[in-house]
């Protein structure tokens, strides 16, 4: 066999693998669509395939009304005082915010050797066993704003206090860093294909929003260069 005849086979195995994995991903996606207009069945999200192109997609319930439902996937950011970012995880299908709150305070622990002194989110984030995780953990300031239910007397008098509310100022910051990263940082929109793909895309808009935020930390005058 001459090498030409070699790369030609080569080359239609590859298509034809290709063709037979979308083949494959267009019966699933008319399967699920008979199943579920014809016979009215409810499908497990699992089962579902959102993109032919790329299956790895999650269905991302927003829940709100210009945005109730967006297609991709959900990542767990995590910041430091000085902008950088500490902690990243592309997340699997649309898990609830409160899932994460202890496995972060884990691997903030692993990273530094110690707790954090402020953990601020959302009230998405809030449960009382996170209240009671973050505790433990030795975390100084617990910022978590309470989620739905009425409030105690002592729990409205700490979410109207100036260490409450300085740290939900500190945890509004990582939205301007989401912005940052989805406007200069080009995390809007994957161009890669495949979830590890995905991946790699991601962190390396953390890399280079951790890269530039060190470069603007380190150009900044210390206080001696400010007293002289």
């Amino acid at each position: 066999m001459c090498g030409d005849d070699m790369f030609a086979d080569t080359a239609i195995e590859e298509q034809r693998r290709k063709i037979e994995h979308f083949c494959e991903l267009g019966d699933r996606v008319v399967d699920q669509a008979r199943r579920r207009v014809l016979f009215g069945e409810q499908l497990a999200t699992d089962e579902k395939i959102y993109s032919i192109f790329e299956p790895h997609t999650d269905l991302i319930i927003r829940g709100k009304v210009r945005t109730p439902v967006e297609f991709g996937h959900k990542v767990f950011l995590a910041e430091s005082a000085q902008g950088l970012i500490t902690q990243y995880r592309v997340l699997k299908g649309n898990p609830s915010d409160e899932i994460h709150v202890a496995p972060s305070l884990e691997r903030h622990r692993l990273a530094f050797g110690q707790a954090p002194q402020l953990y601020a989110s959302d009230r998405g984030f809030f449960s009382e066993q996170n209240l009671a995780s973050c505790k433990h953990a030795g975390v100084k300031v617990v910022c978590i704003p309470q989620r739905g239910g009425e409030r105690t007397a002592r729990r409205k008098a700490y979410e109207k206090s100036a260490v409450f509310k300085n740290a939900q100022h500190f945890r509004a910051g990582i939205e301007g860093r989401i912005s940052v990263l989805f406007r200069g940082r080009g995390m809007k929109r994957c161009l890669a294909k495949g979830n590890d793909r995905f991946e790699l895309w991601v962190g390396a808009a953390v890399l280079a929003n951790n890269l530039m935020r060190i470069a603007a930390l380190l150009a900044r005058p210390s206080r001696k260069q400010k007293a002289a």
